[in-house]
């Protein structure tokens, strides 16, 4: 027979070598077949056949012991004693042939594998007639690699992975796991130091600050056809797209996925949002952190439940017709140990070059967007939340911080691009990679940009050399509207521009107007807080702010408590305040965003042309006060409303208006209403226009919305 060399053996046996298959299962040498494996201290070995005689081992060196066989046999099981203990029979994992072939690899090393969580990560499958669990990881600075986990007693010797070559990824099947296994990889670095690392690829994981991952399959049987079906013959920028922005652990204290799903759907239906958008339900260990430090990027949160118990929540979100956007994080990750960095003890999924591969600021590492088989990982983590979670947008974190070699470093902390620019070169082509397949792959999805700068073409299509996201944050608009509206009325008269500057620009992307998390946090106070006067101004300024919002060309987004007035800043540690409901002050303003929800709905000239400048008219002639803002909007079936704004702390009587059409124009939403809590000021249900011109009487700190005589 063919010896083996003594290392050999001894890395076998303490699952320290890179090709194991080599060396145990069935093996053809010059004197015939061998069967090897490694069962230490056991006293006598056996394999037993279901065509053959059972066959006894030697035992060679270390643990592992050596069968003669008269055949190749089909299949076999290994029947271990150890003296004063029972047999120990089971199957061999290294009989089994890989359970990832050559294309898989090669789209892996390519950085094309568009479905790479089907092949990398653990899977429960039923392997030449055996069911079990195949595990595999990319790892190509490891010397071996081990899966451990409570199946074996945290102990991975008898379970190396093999090296599956230049692609760098390990894989080996274990027979007899099911679902729920907890386990780790267990990498031998360069340096010769084993490492516990949890699975990139792992679609489920234990819940923090335990941080294994699970094996884990979904049984669960989508009832959301119908959904799909329209959202792929859809545009989302000609629909309506009002956003109600939630942290999923603070909007009621103690609900997991299952339980939230009653209890969303009633209050947003009751809103009037048409979509909810979470912040990052991807894995995450601090819960401070909001999410936006990922862990486990295939791994819904194990906080709120299961992946199933997420699925379920989105599906009834689907049936009740309202849209689903996750938060995405593919701009950064933390350095927990456990985690991604460093993760074949030395960098990997990170840039090795900290100037581009660390976040000073925030203290997380960035992704080397310019490795193959990083960029596969990000892109299939998107695509993974459209397929196997059905959610129809992702909101992409932080994406300026991406976008500039220079961002948050001083001088000679960045090396310029290859054209002696800022621009990270490989970051551009990452996320128009990942937008053109999105699309490609899932029509009538949004991929949107919180993007913070001036940088070209974000919303323009890929094949133009834009980014191609759908729809990006207006983080102008957002700072500028802001810095007007808590000023005092007395002093806006002087700072017009404030709010008639994002009109310059305001079709220059698809834009999403934002009032998001971040507003409202770090000493910022709440919406309420930000505004001038008493509490009745307060709220007063908050209904003729966000009308205004809901008016202006854009899609909206609201962060959570913003809606009924939330007076305290937000906290992740605690729920929101409901009881504030209780106070008719409040409870008007909660009324008229949820009336001004379905108002805008109903209303295509309010959404139908967002992105369209010739669908947009600013008023001002002849009646001209800078406290007023006044604008139109218009679809393409003659349908027009007219958003007129009196930001000044009193009414404006007999204020005269050019609008584009006589007739009786409809007031079909007025946020200083006695229903909401407002003074009443208005004009009756209607306002005529004759020969172009409308007198009519503005509410203070009110808005207006005026539907055409069309209608």
């Amino acid at each position: 027979m063919n010896a083996l060399a003594d290392h050999v053996l001894d890395s076998v046996a303490t699952g320290s070598y890179h090709a194991p298959h080599d060396v145990l299962g069935v093996h053809e040498t010059a004197d015939g077949w061998v069967l090897r494996a490694r069962r230490p201290l056991a006293s006598a070995v056996t394999a037993v056949f279901a065509n053959q005689p059972e066959a006894s081992f030697r035992h060679l060196r270390s643990g592992v012991w050596e069968a003669a066989l008269e055949a190749r046999p089909e299949a076999y099981r290994i029947v271990a004693t150890y003296d004063g203990a029972p047999a120990w029979v089971a199957d061999d994992p290294y009989r089994h042939l890989p359970t990832i072939g050559e294309v898989d690899l090669h789209l892996i090393r390519e950085g094309r594998h568009e479905e790479l969580w089907r092949v990398l990560g653990a899977h429960v499958r039923v392997h030449s007639g055996v069911p079990g669990v195949s595990f595999a990881v990319w790892a190509p600075n490891a010397r071996a690699v081990r899966v451990i986990g409570d199946f074996n007693g945290w102990d991975g010797q008898g379970h190396a992975l093999r090296s599956m070559g230049d692609s760098g990824v390990w894989e080996l099947f274990v027979p007899g796991l099911t679902a729920g296994a907890v386990y780790k990889f267990q990498i031998l670095t360069a340096d010769g130091a084993w490492i516990d690392k949890a699975d990139p690829m792992a679609r489920r994981s234990e819940v923090p600050p335990a941080t294994a991952s699970i094996v884990t399959e979904s049984s669960y049987e989508w009832q959301d056809a119908a959904w799909l079906e329209h959202r792929g013959t859809s545009t989302p920028v000609s629909q309506p797209m009002s956003v109600y922005e939630v942290h999923l652990g603070s909007w009621r204290a103690g609900l997991g996925y299952r339980e939230a799903a009653d209890q969303l759907i009633d209050y947003v239906a009751a809103q009037g949002f048409t979509h909810v958008e979470f912040l990052p339900l991807a894995e995450h260990p601090f819960g401070g952190s909001w999410g936006y430090q990922v862990s486990g990027y295939y791994s819904p949160t194990s906080r709120f439940g299961s992946p199933d118990d997420l699925r379920y929540l989105i599906d009834r979100l689907h049936q009740a017709d309202i849209g689903v956007i996750m938060d995405w994080v593919p701009g950064h990750f933390p350095k927990d140990a456990f985690a991604l960095a460093q993760f074949d003890g030395r960098p990997l999924y990170e840039h090795p070059d900290p100037r581009r591969g660390e976040h000073r600021d925030w203290g997380t590492l960035i992704f080397d967007y310019g490795r193959n088989e990083v960029r596969n990982f990000l892109v299939a983590n998107a695509l993974y939340w459209f397929e196997e979670f059905h959610v129809d947008g992702l909101r992409v974190d932080a994406v300026a911080s991406m976008l500039y070699l220079d961002y948050s470093r001083e001088e000679g902390q960045w090396e310029p691009n290859i054209h002696g620019g800022r621009e990270n070169l490989e970051a551009v082509s990452f996320l128009q990679e990942v937008n053109a397949t999105a699309y490609k792959r899932y029509p009538g999805i949004a991929m949107i940009a919180e993007e913070s700068t001036s940088f070209p073409g974000v919303t323009a299509p890929t094949e133009h050399g834009g980014l191609g996201f759908g729809f990006k944050w207006n983080m102008g608009w957002m700072n500028d509207s802001l810095q007007y509206i808590q000023r005092d009325p007395m002093y806006r008269s002087h700072h017009e521009g404030e709010l008639a500057f994002s009109f310059v620009y305001a079709f220059s992307e698809n834009f999403v107007l934002p009032i998001s998390h971040d507003e409202v946090v770090h000493g910022k106070g709440s919406l309420f807080t930000r505004m001038p006067g008493d509490h009745w101004q307060k709220l007063a300024n908050m209904r003729a702010y966000l009308a205004y919002m809901w008016g202006h060309p854009g899609k909206q987004l609201l962060f959570m408590g913003q809606e009924f007035g939330q007076m305290s800043e937000w906290s992740e540690a605690r729920e929101l305040d409901w009881w504030i409901l209780d106070q008719p002050a409040h409870r008007g303003l909660h009324d008229f965003v949820a009336d001004m929800n379905r108002v805008y709905r109903d209303e295509s000239a309010l959404w139908s042309r967002d992105s369209e400048g010739e669908a947009f008219t600013r008023f001002g002639a002849p009646h001209w006060n800078t406290n007023v803002m006044a604008f139109a909007r218009r679809d393409n079936h003659g349908n027009t409303v007219a958003v007129i704004c009196n930001f000044s702390g009193a009414p404006l009587h007999d204020f005269t208006l050019e609008l584009p059409e006589d007739g009786a124009w409809l007031e079909v939403l007025n946020s200083d209403a006695e229903a909401y809590g407002g003074s009443g000021v208005g004009n009756f249900g209607t306002v005529e226009a004759i020969d172009g011109r409308a007198t009519m009487v503005l509410p203070p700190l009110g808005v207006l919305w005026l539907r055409n005589p069309a209608r």
